[in-house]
């Protein structure tokens, strides 16, 4: 054979297999409600409710899970060797933390503790008729608090650490706990706000020790305060029998985090959350004892909630961490010791946006310090790889990825502990230039996934092995997704290439609906004459061919401009979040002008890098977040992102202002999940927003 033959022969093969029709993730199934374009997992033909056999609550899953692994680890904790103040040169003053090795409780010793505790409830007085609540950040003693709840059939109400007092006393008072499971910083909270708290009897804190204005508490509230250990004590000395729940029953009514308004309380069955833990199973190939998860985002947030829940269900070990913590440059770490990902070394991670863009952009200023041969090798490294990634035969592949890795994604990987074989993303939206990146440095699939608290955080799922960027994936085995036309937005399941529409989930992860509030649940939940329970979202997304989602807009984030253009607010934001100036970025349109305009919370390591280099000496971040030339500097920033991003031009930001303090939780800008208040910040900044259009 000549080379002029074999050459044709190769060239045919490569033509053959790029012409090879994409594997079907989705296929479209008929449905009942409202007529729409309905798609199911290509894998199962009708929704999942339990991956185990004869199980049917989650007490009955982790009851299971420890027994089959009761000398393995499950829960870690670090211990604190040192806390120190650092005072910066700008007065700023922050809390550094030298954290020691990870600590275990084994599957048995921590199944012993949830039982102490359930006991402990009993001999505290609490009735199973009653609700207790979780007002904490995530611990060990979160997961075993609402373990332990179950194994006595209580429901839970699950509160964000970070809740303001209002929606706080809302929350607590609607649902009428009479136990509130906390810490040490959420009970002085609860301390500031008895007054106005009504069924409160008594308190169980996570902490050591009880603040000394307890005891007052104690007195004047009528409220019993006892500490985490103490109860588990009492358990221990006198036992009760399990009260298990039945599938139906409510194991958790879980506040959101309040973006628009008072909170409202989405109840969850135990059947409802079993099917999204036993969805998410059969995402991941070979998940098992091997593995290890390093949990960090609220347990109060349904992503963490069902995370834990499934990575125990399978035999791993779930290690405690926080975003402040996170890493070995994380904000609360004492320099030259090492953060929970590197001490703890996971295989498996969940993530929201917010913190794998700050991955990102720390990968990327790390690149730029260095210089020189480091910054080259890199570029060119990251730009073979994504060759290899988007279909060029010429990429990076075989041996020379495996050379890149070794000079310089190792360490990369390194940040996270080196061994993250998976990473879960959800809670909003990831852009595609950031999930790309962590793809490339990170060398393992990002899973981007859509669901919300109301369908238990099930609704599609990428697939282990898909690497395109942008969607989020087919159906969860647990639930069907359909689109159904929206008019008003030009949206409709008949438009070319792609059926558009509001998407709606049904499956037996569909939520009862909301607490006490009839009015809203039946504005979105809808049951068809089959049985099955659809949620309405209120966003839009579009099917592509091989029945994976991408979400191209939500009806609320949609803004009509002047001359009639609609600017969908979350889809600019994602975009130009690619920006390296930008920490935070919210978008805002007033329909009496004819452009936008956009907040900026700065990034503080890039601004102050480009001043070094302008020669920008003795000025504070304040000052140079109000400089014209700064302005100016990270406006050109914003529109090469949105060329990037290919928005039209009445999308893209006509004026910015750049703002230097982080919006937080804590603030009350964000939510737990860094999702924008937008009615927050709109209120905060309105004379900002108002001198943009001036």
């Amino acid at each position: 054979m000549t080379p002029y033959v074999l050459g044709i022969l190769v060239a045919a093969l490569l033509l053959r297999n790029s012409r090879r029709p994409p594997r079907k993730r989705g296929l479209p199934v008929h449905v009942g409600g409202e007529p729409g374009y309905a798609i199911r997992n290509s894998r199962f033909e009708s929704p999942v409710s339990s991956w185990w056999e004869g199980v049917l609550t989650l007490a009955e899953l982790f009851e299971q899970a420890c027994k089959r692994n009761s000398d393995r680890p499950l829960l870690g904790t670090r211990r604190v060797i040192s806390r120190e103040i650092e005072v910066h040169s700008d007065g700023r003053s922050l809390e550094k933390v030298h954290l020691g090795e990870y600590e275990w409780l084994s599957y048995g010793r921590t199944f012993e503790a949830v039982c102490s505790f359930a006991s402990g409830l009993a001999s505290l007085g609490h009735g199973k008729a009653e609700r207790a609540a979780i007002f904490a950040d995530t611990r060990e003693e979160w997961f075993i608090a609402l373990q332990g709840c179950f194994r006595r059939n209580i429901s839970v109400v699950t509160i964000y650490s970070s809740l303001g007092e209002e929606a706080l006393c809302h929350s607590l008072n609607e649902t009428e706990v009479t136990t509130v499971i906390c810490g040490q910083k959420e009970l002085k909270k609860l301390i500031d706000i008895s007054g106005q708290l009504d069924t409160i009897e008594r308190v169980i804190c996570m902490g050591d020790e009880i603040p000394s204005n307890g005891t007052l508490v104690d007195r004047s509230a009528g409220w019993v305060i006892n500490s985490f250990a103490d109860v588990k004590r009492r358990g221990r000395e006198n036992p009760v029998e399990a009260e298990l729940p039945v599938a139906s029953d409510v194991a958790v009514i879980m506040y959101t985090s309040g973006s628009t308004g008072l909170p409202k309380g989405v109840m969850m069955t135990h059947a409802n959350v079993l099917a999204t833990v036993s969805a998410v199973i059969t995402i991941v190939p070979s998940l098992g004892s091997q593995d290890s998860y390093l949990a960090y985002l609220p347990l109060a947030h349904i992503l963490e909630l069902a995370a834990e829940n499934f990575i125990a269900a399978v035999g791993a070990s779930i290690g405690y961490g926080s975003p402040l913590t996170l890493t070995d440059t994380s904000n609360k770490i004492k320099k030259g010791t090492r953060g929970d990902a590197v001490e703890l070394s996971p295989t498996i991670l969940t993530a929201v946006p917010a913190i794998l863009d700050r991955v990102r952009d720390g990968v990327r200023k790390k690149v730029d310090s260095k210089g020189g041969l480091s910054k080259v090798l890199f570029n060119v490294a990251y730009s073979r790889r994504l060759s290899a990634m988007s279909g060029n035969w010429f990429g990076a592949r075989g041996p020379e990825r495996m050379l890149w890795n070794l000079l310089v994604f190792r360490k990369v990987k390194a940040i996270l502990g080196g061994r993250v074989r998976f990473i879960l993303s959800g809670g909003a939206p990831l852009s595609a230039e950031t999930q790309r990146f962590i793809n490339i440095c990170l060398g393992s699939p990002i899973g981007q996934g859509y669901g919300l608290t109301e369908t238990c955080a099930g609704g599609t799922f990428c697939d282990f092995d898909d690497t395109s960027v942008g969607r989020v994936g087919p159906p969860l085995p647990c639930s069907f997704v359909k689109l159904v036309d929206w008019p008003e937005g030009g949206y409709l399941i008949c438009d070319s290439p792609m059926p558009r529409g509001e998407i709606v989930i049904g499956g037996p992860n569909v939520t009862l609906g909301y607490f006490k509030n009839q009015v809203k649940t039946r504005e979105v939940y809808k049951d068809d004459e089959r049985g099955m329970r659809w949620f309405y979202t209120g966003d839009i997304g579009q099917f592509h061919a091989d029945g994976c989602l991408e979400i191209i807009d939500r009806k609320k984030d949609i803004v009509k401009l002047q001359h009639g253009e609609y600017v969908s607010l979350a889809k600019v934001e994602t975009a130009l979040v690619a920006s390296p100036y930008v920490d935070t970025i919210m978008v805002y349109a007033d329909p009496f002008h004819s452009y936008c305009v956009a907040l900026v919370v700065a990034s503080h390591p890039a601004l102050e890098d480009w001043a070094s280099k302008q020669g920008i000496q003795h000025a504070t971040f304040a000052e140079l977040c109000e400089r014209e030339d700064s302005t100016k500097e990270v406006h050109n920033s914003l529109l090469q992102a949105a060329k990037a991003a290919r928005l039209e031009k009445f999308e893209i930001p006509g004026k910015i202002r750049l703002l230097p303090d982080a919006w937080t939780p804590e603030t009350g800008l964000v939510t737990a999940a860094l999702k924008l208040k937008r009615d927050a910040i709109k209120k905060a900044f309105s004379e900002e927003l108002s001198n943009l259009y001036t």
